[in-house]
């Protein structure tokens, strides 16, 4: 990411910033948060005259699109309507989200209400008195939230969310991410000394029969339209140390919540959040039994398993802890259901 701060408004901005509101630019911060040549995307924020601040956003890519963006405009007002704060959306005059060009790209453009609130990395990182940008701190809370989210059960879209499994999220998307990790872990694996294969192919053929049940019974579980990134860049805090809400919807869609749950979390954390959830929202009983699947499909060979059998080199030591690693995720018995009953007593509120 890079950013560019106080910079003049050059022409383009300000005809493009005239489409959506009155007053006359003065200053913009520009932060380019492109992920690759094919994947544009760039936020200006603008401060006017008058002090008062907008932002507008830039995509070039191929899930960015103006059907798309209403999807994420209503998404942030469901949010809005169980009290949590997220800036609001906002189409141009004509009620479109226009194609313009930027730097030499053609993209689509929406404008988007300045935050009230700051992110928790950045308060983490202005303030000497601030917590530290670890979303921990405000675990419970944002779990109340999205479990909320998950228990109205949203149906107003078929676009998926980027945690999608068995689907793919965009149109280059080749598989899902998650079998896109498991194809590299193989891959690693297949390189292995041979000494290695027999545990290689046995944890292969527990991970795809494990993913061939869990993908028999994913149509059947409770889905809602999430946000689909918490993180301490997205978590919004306020002045007082609370948590207020989530911004940048980019990545929303619908989901399967229990998949949505265990994309967001770690191994560790998950009878945490199940927990945190089970407060708010009620697990079925289809749920409950695809709960241990699920973590298995999601984790044993996660890029972060990957990642760790490539680092392990030549080391056998390294290799056989790797591998036992992802097989004990895939064989051992583990009671999630548990953390999955609701308590006597919920809490209510935002």
């Amino acid at each position: 990411m890079s950013s560019i701060k106080n910079a003049p408004v050059d022409r383009e901005i300000a005809e493009i910033f005239s489409r959506f509101f009155d007053g006359e630019p003065a200053e913009a911060d520009v932060i380019d948060t492109s992920r690759e040549e094919d994947d544009f995307r760039n936020t200006v924020i603008i401060t006017t005259r008058g002090g008062e601040k907008y932002v507008l956003k830039f995509a070039a890519n191929d899930f960015t699109f103006p059907e798309k963006i209403r999807m994420w405009q209503r998404t942030v007002e469901e949010y809005r309507a169980l009290g949590y704060y997220c800036p609001r959306i906002f189409a141009d005059r004509n009620g479109e989200f226009p194609s313009v060009s930027r730097m030499g790209r053609e993209c689509f453009v929406f404008a988007e209400e300045f935050s009230i609130y700051r992110p928790l990395e950045d308060r983490a990182s202005c303030e000497e008195d601030a917590p530290e940008a670890d979303s921990s701190a405000y675990f419970d809370d944002m779990w109340a939230m999205t479990a909320k989210i998950a228990a109205k059960r949203f149906d107003y879209t078929e676009y998926p969310s980027a945690y999608c499994l068995f689907e793919t999220f965009c149109p280059s998307d080749e598989v899902d991410e998650v079998l896109e990790n498991a194809l590299e872990w193989k891959k690693t694996a297949d390189a292995l000394p041979s000494e290695f294969a027999p545990q290689v192919q046995r944890i292969w053929r527990l991970w795809c029969e494990n993913r061939e049940a869990l993908k028999a019974v994913y149509d059947k579980l409770p889905a809602s339209v999430f946000q689909a990134d918490l993180n301490s860049t997205n978590l919004l805090i306020g002045d007082d140390g609370k948590f207020k809400g989530v911004y940048d919807f980019n990545l929303s869609g619908k989901d399967v919540f229990l998949n949505y749950l265990m994309r967001e979390n770690t191994v560790d954390t998950i009878p945490k959040a199940l927990l945190a959830a089970s407060r708010y929202y009620e697990f079925t009983e289809e749920e409950k039994a695809a709960a241990l699947p699920m973590l298995r499909c999601l984790k044993a060979l996660w890029y972060s398993r990957v990642r760790e059998l490539k680092k392990a080199g030549d080391d056998p030591e390294k290799i056989r802890g790797c591998l036992d690693f992802s097989e004990k995720l895939l064989t051992e018995e583990k009671d999630l259901a548990g953390f999955m009953e609701r308590p006597e007593e919920s809490g209510t509120g935002a």
